[in-house]
């Protein structure tokens, strides 16, 4: 009996979780091979030490998105299902000129009535339009042709009339939104809105790092992992598919059955798709959800946690950087005595500020703690950056948002064993890659079970 390779593009989220979705579902032996081009697995799930300190951080995502509480939350599963603990993070806070707003009475006093009357009649606009389900369901799993609405969430911003109330909303949500209130959609914009109200969502860590969810997918599959492999390219050959890749400048390339580009948006232009048809669609699908959005970390370790003080929450929105969360990245484990707070920027800023040096980077950092916070910024020990400049998506599934099939399959007539995955398929989150690798396991599971070698 003829046994399928399945070859697999990319070691980050999308690839490993198809290959675990894949074993799960299939029913029959398979070979799998994943391809990485950098010396490690897990792409935007990064979780680094220090090097004076063994102290752990989140580089890359940080946080997972809570939707139990209303129907299925299949990464939660997941991550539950490979028996990871998990941790709740929560942070209703914003800083805005200096001052701690937790709350509606916070921001009456701080910001003005007027500044408040306008804020309490966007959020009643706002939840008016999309309730708790229609966010749940906002990515439409079934897919529809229909377009998204053309006018972008800086229209839907311009009704807050009153421009501290204004100003409040845009940097309250933009290290969510990775990009700029024009460069994004009404729909997705409000999402991200939302999201900070525990009626739509809640977050949580996983205890010991992000990372762990990684390191147990990669030891879990059943596959042949080549690190250090970048793909140069991938090509029809009769009835199957050639990947070529190099390892240490050696070349090599190997025919599989079905082949899964589980690259980020980002990434997917590193490869060749050789063949008119094949290049042409693979050209298509990128430029579909072209819409780059760009993430800069930048994690500092102190001798304490000075801040303790005055913020006791997971993280807190900064009005500095056109909008920044400020994570406590030392709540993430209650054993370490040190401190170490975390600075993500998000679009424009990030994007600009990726060219400055680490060192300029982390004194801009220290010289945005508001004036209550300032005296901590000598007990600095270390400090990291991490720039992950359009990893993301600012309209996530595009404008057009195509059916699930469509999405997956880009070029169906003359290459209906290629697929691929990301979360820019659907919502630019953890949650997304794993629906859009969920997806194509079964898919691929499905055509499985009767394939055989004489199949097109």
């Amino acid at each position: 009996m003829h046994v399928p390779r399945i070859g697999i593009v990319g070691g980050g989220p999308g690839g490993l979780m198809t290959a675990y979705m894949l074993q799960k579902f299939a029913n029959r032996p398979l070979v799998v091979t994943l391809f990485e081009a950098s010396p490690r697995l897990g792409g935007k799930i990064l979780t680094p030490q220090f090097d004076r300190l063994p102290i752990r951080y989140e580089a890359g995502a940080a946080e997972f998105y809570d939707y139990s509480q209303f129907d299925d939350d299949p990464l939660k599963e997941l991550i539950m299902e490979l028996g990871l603990p998990i941790r709740p993070m929560g942070g209703p806070s914003v800083v805005m000129n200096g001052q701690i707003l937790e709350n509606w009475d916070d921001i009456r006093e701080q910001l003005g009535s007027s500044a408040y009357q306008s804020l309490v009649q966007f959020d009643r606009r706002a939840k008016d339009r999309m309730t708790p389900q229609e966010f749940y369901h906002s990515d439409n799993p079934e897919g529809t042709t229909e377009l998204v609405e053309e006018k972008r969430f800086d229209a839907l911003l311009t009704t807050v009339a009153e421009p501290t109330a204004r100003g409040y909303i845009e940097k309250m949500i933009h290290s969510d939104l990775a990009t700029e209130p024009a460069q994004t959609s009404i729909g997705y914009g409000l999402q991200n809105y939302l999201m900070n109200d525990p009626a739509y969502m809640h977050l949580y860590g996983i205890e010991g790092g992000n990372e762990r969810l990684v390191q147990e997918l990669a030891a879990r599959i059943d596959a042949v992992i080549r690190l250090q492999s970048p793909v140069q390219s991938v090509e029809r050959v009769g009835r199957r598919l050639r990947i070529a890749s190099t390892h240490q400048g050696v070349p090599s390339e190997d025919e599989f059955d079905f082949v899964v580009i589980a690259l980020p948006h980002n990434r997917l232009n590193t490869v060749a798709y050789r063949g008119e048809a094949l290049e042409a669609a693979l050209r298509s699908h990128h430029a579909h959800y072209d819409f780059p959005a760009h993430y800069l970390r930048i994690t500092i370790l102190f001798e304490q946690p000075f801040w303790r003080n005055s913020c006791t929450d997971s993280y807190w929105m900064l009005d500095k950087f056109g909008g920044c969360c400020l994570y406590d990245e030392s709540s993430r484990d209650p054993n370490i005595t040190h401190g170490v707070l975390g600075w993500l920027l998000a679009g424009q800023a990030a994007e600009e500020m990726s060219d400055s040096s680490d060192e300029e980077l982390l004194a801009q950092a220290l010289d945005s703690l508001p004036s209550f916070l300032e005296s901590g910024r000598h007990s600095m020990l270390e400090g990291r950056v991490h720039r992950w400049i359009g990893a993301v998506n600012a309209i996530p599934g595009g404008l057009q948002v195509q059916n699930l099939d469509r999405r997956h399959q880009p070029e169906p007539l003359d290459h209906p064993n290629l697929f691929v995955v990301g979360d820019y398929l659907f919502d630019s989150t953890l949650n997304g890659v794993l629906d859009s690798a969920q997806y194509v396991a079964s898919w691929l599971a499905a055509r499985l079970t009767s394939y055989s070698e004489s199949d097109t």
